[in-house]
C-alpha cells in the first residue's frame, strides 16, 4: 500500500491491536508503536506491549494519560469497581474519551517523527457497544486531526468490518495466529494468552478463535 512511508500503530499489546501491528509492518517502511498510560488496572498490558514491539524490532514508546483515570471512574481504571455488562447499555469498560485522546496524542507523536499514518484496532462488528469504536467517529476525528493541524494524516483500521473470527484469520493470514495466541494481553483481569476464560474479552477471544479454527478445519 504505502511501503515507502512511516506510520504509528496505537498499541495495547492486546489481540487486536497487535494484529494491526502486524498488519502495519505489511504495509509500510517504516512503524513505531506508543501506548497509553492511563491508569489501567495491570501494568502488564504495558509490559506485553514493549516486549512484543521489542520482538518485531518497532520503536515503542509510552505517554502517560492518567488524567483519564482520574477523570473518568470505570471498570478499566479501579480495582473497586466489578466489570459489568447489562443488555442495552454500554459496558462499565467504557474509558470517556479514552479513543479520541489516544487518537489525538498519536497524531501529534507522528507529526513530530514524519508519519502520515495512524494505525487503531477499534472495530465496529464485535464491539461492546462503545461510540468511540465507531466508523463514523474515526472518520469524524481524521477530518478533525487534518484541520487542527493543517497535516494530511490518515487513520487505517484494519478490522473495522471484521467480527472476531476474521481478525483471528487476518492474523493467521500475516503468519501471526500462533504469536497473537500466545503473547498478548486481552483478559481484564490481566492473564496473558488465553485469559481468565470468564470475563467479556476473554469470551468474544475464545469464541473467534474457535469459530475460525472450524471454518479453517472444514476447508
Amino acid at each position: 500500500m504505502k511501503k515507502n512511508e512511516k506510520a504509528i500503530v496505537v498499541f495495547s499489546g492486546g489481540q487486536d491491536s497487535t494484529t494491526c501491528l502486524f498488519w502495519a509492518l505489511e504495509q509500510f517502511e517504516e512503524v513505531e508503536t506508543v501506548t497509553f498510560h492511563y491508569g489501567q488496572r495491570h501494568n502488564l498490558e504495558i509490559e506485553c506491549a514493549k516486549k512484543i514491539a521489542s520482538d518485531l524490532g518497532v520503536k515503542h514508546r509510552v505517554l502517560d494519560m492518567s488524567l483519564l483515570s482520574q477523570l473518568s471512574a470505570n471498570a478499566l481504571t479501579r480495582d473497586d469497581i466489578d466489570i459489568e455488562e447489562k443488555k442495552g447499555e454500554v459496558p462499565n469498560t467504557f474509558v470517556d474519551g479514552r479513543n479520541l485522546l489516544f487518537l489525538s496524542f498519536a497524531a501529534v507523536a507522528a507529526k513530530q517523527v514524519g508519519a502520515r499514518h495512524i494505525i487503531t484496532g477499534v472495530c465496529e462488528t464485535d464491539f461492546s457497544g462503545y461510540p468511540d469504536c465507531r466508523d463514523v467517529f474515526i472518520k469524524s476525528l481524521n477530518v478533525t486531526l487534518n484541520l487542527s493541524m493543517d497535516y494530511q494524516f490518515v487513520i487505517h483500521t484494519p478490522l473495522m468490518w471484521l467480527n472476531k473470527a476474521e481478525t483471528w484469520k487476518l492474523a493467521d493470514e500475516l503468519h501471526a495466529l500462533d504469536y497473537i495466541k500466545e503473547k498478548t494481553l486481552t483478559c481484564y483481569n490481566g492473564i496473558v494468552a488465553d485469559g481468565c476464560g470468564e470475563c467479556p474479552a476473554c469470551k468474544l477471544r475464545k469464541r473467534g478463535l474457535e469459530q475460525y479454527l472450524e471454518t479453517k478445519g472444514n476447508n
